[in-house]
């Protein structure tokens, strides 16, 4: 699997762990949602993935 699938599959893990929770817990979950998304945006513009740094510095891609 490549990184950008594995991006991908965390970005939407956040965002449904974040809906179950904003659910169960507190509606300011919610935040964690807006927050990925506005993060994919703007990796899309600028190609600048925090994620992806962090994945392959803990992870030795």
């Amino acid at each position: 699997m490549s990184i950008e699938h594995r991006i991908r599959v965390l970005a939407g893990t956040l965002v449904l762990l974040s809906l179950v929770l904003s659910l169960t817990v507190s509606p300011y979950w919610l935040i964690l949602s807006a927050f990925v998304g506005f993060n994919l945006i703007q990796s899309a513009f600028t190609k600048f993935c925090p994620a992806e740094i962090i994945m392959r510095r803990v992870f030795h891609w």
